[in-house]
């Protein structure tokens, strides 16, 4: 049984007779043109939007609602005299219909700022109506004042029932949407096809951008970044050895930060812990996830100053780690001329070595590189062209030598086994 609301408890103090309500009744189709006309006035949002079918409907809408108000009150005096247990029936409707437009009012874009103001300018000239027409029916004054109060009561509870029916659709509509997106996020990291994307994009309700950056960071730092982030940036939780132990990842999908607008995104992550994935055409974003999983699996330590780790300044180390076990082996081959020499010399080599090749046979940049004297250098690479002859001269030879060294701790424990 519905609960008799405080506009149902008060309706019964109202003496309306049947010449009264008969009156009232006849006046509704004017003061439902009348109100529509208004509200279109005054309020913007629904300037030049209730015209022809629409206004139609809606001037029968608000007919419904104020012979609703009248029918509360007829059969409230009924169950009054009567002791009839539930005089709050004809209100359950138009509350159901109130919350009904709420809803619809949100999906079509209009604000409740606007549904409210329309309400105000609806009870307004409809009380200017009618209450001439009680005025003009011989109603004693506090019973003309009864009836105010009880209109605006009823007025009141319809918005209320309005404005439920407003948020809850919008609720609604942002957990769609949020779910949408969370789905279109992991697609794009699980590298779907085009077609894939394109219509979960339009779903979500999300504009396609021209590229896409992935960018790793601590969750806890993800708030104050994504404040200063485009509007449109995905954003998901990953669990990624990145940070401290037990700390959560998010990932960021950041849209169109290629050329010189990089640097941008690097300013707002600096200090935040992130790592930094290459720009990818939006389609393939999943690549530049794989890149920074890959980075982050390397260990490669961040900057000391606070910049996000790029990825792009290690691609090298992306490239030489990409098949581990043949990079050890390739280190083996090389070095295998050291193998017989006692460890820490054939360290001493390797490293000289490597330096070499980096230095491009400068000897004093070797030097320096090392912290040693240039005359050290030159002993050292003397015994090094003893072991290995004509491949220091090879340009095959010198390839594999330059790979395998290139990343530090290539070293001698992996040639000595």
């Amino acid at each position: 049984m519905a609960e008799p609301s405080g506009t149902t408890n008060r309706a019964a103090r109202i003496e309306l007779d049947q010449r009264v309500a008969r009156e009232l009744r006849d006046r509704l189709p004017l003061v439902a043109g009348q109100t529509v006309t208004a509200i279109t006035g005054e309020v913007p949002s629904y300037s030049g939007t209730l015209t022809g079918q629409m206004r139609d409907k809606i001037e029968n809408a608000v007919q419904i609602a104020l012979g609703t108000f009248l029918q509360l009150l007829e059969q409230s005096q009924i169950a009054d005299r009567t002791q009839a247990s539930d005089p709050s029936t004809p209100l359950v409707p138009a509350l159901e219909a109130a919350y009904a437009l709420g809803s619809g009012e949100a999906r079509s874009g209009r604000s409740v700022d606007a549904l409210l103001a329309a309400y105000r300018v609806g009870a307004r000239v409809s009380w200017r109506e009618l209450a001439a027409a009680t005025v003009a029916t011989g109603l004693p004054a506090a019973t003309v004042a009864e009836f105010a109060e009880l209109m605006f009561a009823y007025i009141d509870e319809l918005s209320a029932a309005s404005v439920a029916g407003h948020a809850d659709e919008l609720a609604s509509v942002g957990r769609a949407r949020r779910r949408n997106l969370e789905r279109l996020t992991q697609q794009l990291l699980a590298g779907e096809a085009e077609d894939v994307l394109l219509r979960s994009a339009e779903r979500a309700d999300w504009p396609v951008p021209q590229t896409l950056t992935v960018a790793l960071l601590p969750q806890a730092k993800l708030r104050g970044a994504l404040a200063l982030l485009a509007e449109h940036t995905l954003e998901s939780s990953e669990e990624l050895p990145a940070g401290e132990p037990g700390e959560e990842t998010a990932v960021l999908l950041v849209p169109d930060m290629h050329g010189d607008r990089r640097r941008q995104l690097a300013r707002v992550l600096q200090g935040r812990r992130a790592v930094l994935g290459p720009c990818r055409p939006w389609a393939r974003v999943s690549s530049s996830y794989r890149r920074v999983v890959r980075v982050v699996a390397l260990g490669i330590a961040q900057p000391t100053d606070g910049e996000p780790l790029d990825t792009e300044a290690h691609l090298a180390e992306l490239l030489l780690s990409a098949d581990v076990e043949a990079l050890a082996d390739l280190r083996t081959r090389v070095l295998q001329p050291l193998a017989a020499l006692p460890a820490a010399t054939a360290e001493r080599l390797t490293e000289t070595l490597r330096s070499w090749l980096l230095h491009q046979g400068r000897r004093d940049d070797v030097a320096a590189d090392l912290f040693v004297h240039p005359q050290t250098v030159r002993y050292r690479m003397g015994q090094l062209r003893q072991l290995y002859g004509d491949r220091l001269t090879d340009p095959r030879s010198l390839l594999d030598l330059t790979v395998a060294l290139a990343l530090p701790g290539g070293g001698a424990a992996t040639a000595t086994g």
